[in-house]
C-alpha cells in the first residue's frame, strides 16, 4: 500500500486554494521550485495530473478535483492531531463525578476515548450517589458531573429521560418472595420512591440489605438475595432486569449533566462526548 505524503498534500491544497504555485509558496514560506516539486512528487506517486497548467492560471483537473477533499481531510486532521497532541491548552485534569449506576456503559467508552484523542488530559473519575457529588459540585470540587434525579437544578442539561426498572440476579427467583426482599443503599435517590410505590401497590416489602456500599447492594442483587432498582439501559454484566413480577412501575429519573462555569476546553470536549454516547442509548 503506498502512503499519502501530509507535506505534498499540504502544498497541493494551498496550490487549489490559492489558484497558482507562486501564491502557495508564499502561503507556506517556500520557494516556488519547492512547491512545484512537491506536487510533480504527488502526481509521479498516483500516476495522474492534478493540474491543468495549459491556461494562463492554474485549475484542478477531474482527478485533482476529487483529490481536493481527501487532501483537505488529512491535513486538517494531521494538525488537529499534532494540536492536541502538544499544545499547552489540552494538557490538564478533569475530575469527572458520575453515579454509580450509571457508569455502564458510556463512561468506560468515553473514557478509553479521551485517552487516545487527548493523552495530556487526566481524568479523574468519581464514582458516588448523586447527592453526595452534588455537594461536591456545589464547592467547587468536580469539574463536571452527572446525576439521576427526578427534576433538574438551574445550569443543569437533562440528557435523557429514563424508566427505573426492578433488577435482580440473572435468572434468579428472589423476586417470587413476599415479602419482597430489597438491598438499597441509604442515599440511594431510588429507596424511597420503591417504597412508595410497594406500599402503594399493597405489596409487602422487606429491606434486606441496608448499606452505605453499592458494591455490597450488587453483590446480594447478583447473588439472588434480593432485588434492586437501576436506570434502565445502565445495567452491569451480572444483574438482570426482573420481567413480568407484579411489582409497581417505577416511573422514570432524569440524567442530568451539570458542567463547571469556566470550564476548559478538555473538559467540554469530555461533556460533549457523553451526550453523544448517552444520545446513542
Amino acid at each position: 500500500m503506498r502512503n499519502l505524503d501530509v507535506t505534498t498534500l499540504r502544498s497541493f491544497v494551498a496550490v487549489a486554494q490559492s489558484g497558482g504555485v507562486t501564491r502557495a509558496a508564499g502561503f507556506l514560506n517556500l520557494t516556488q521550485s519547492a512547491v512545484s516539486m512537491q506536487i510533480k512528487r504527488l502526481e509521479e506517486m498516483l500516476d495522474l495530473q492534478l493540474l491543468d497548467r495549459s491556461g494562463r492560471g492554474v485549475t484542478l483537473t477531474p482527478s485533482g478535483a476529487q483529490l481536493l477533499t481527501y487532501a483537505q481531510r488529512i491535513v486538517d486532521l494531521n494538525d488537529e492531531a499534532y494540536s492536541r497532541l502538544t499544545d499547552k491548552e489540552w494538557e490538564g485534569e478533569i475530575r469527572l463525578g458520575v453515579p454509580v449506576d450509571i457508569v455502564y456503559p458510556v463512561i468506560p467508552q468515553v473514557l478509553s476515548r479521551m485517552g487516545r484523542t487527548h493523552p495530556r488530559v487526566k481524568v479523574q473519575l468519581f464514582s458516588s450517589f448523586t447527592r453526595v457529588l452534588k455537594a461536591q459540585f456545589a464547592r467547587g470540587e468536580m469539574d463536571a458531573i452527572l446525576t439521576t434525579e427526578t427534576g433538574v437544578d438551574p445550569g443543569g442539561e437533562t440528557l435523557l429521560d429514563v424508566p427505573v426498572r426492578w433488577v435482580g440476579a440473572p435468572e434468579g427467583q428472589v423476586w417470587r418472595e413476599r415479602p419482597v426482599r430489597m438491598a438499597m443503599a441509604r442515599t440511594c435517590i431510588f429507596r424511597d420512591e420503591c417504597m412508595r410505590r410497594l406500599d402503594e401497590a399493597g405489596i409487602p416489602w422487606e429491606l434486606a440489605v441496608d448499606s452505605d456500599s453499592e458494591t455490597t447492594i450488587d453483590a446480594s442483587v447478583s447473588a439472588d438475595l434480593a432485588i434492586t432498582a437501576r436506570l434502565e439501559g445502565h445495567l452491569a454484566p451480572y444483574l438482570a432486569y426482573v420481567e413480568d413480577a407484579g411489582l409497581p412501575d417505577l416511573g422514570k429519573m432524569k440524567i442530568n449533566l451539570y458542567v463547571g462555569s469556566g470550564a476548559k476546553a478538555y473538559t467540554l470536549a469530555l461533556c460533549e462526548d457523553i451526550r453523544q454516547s448517552m444520545s446513542a442509548l
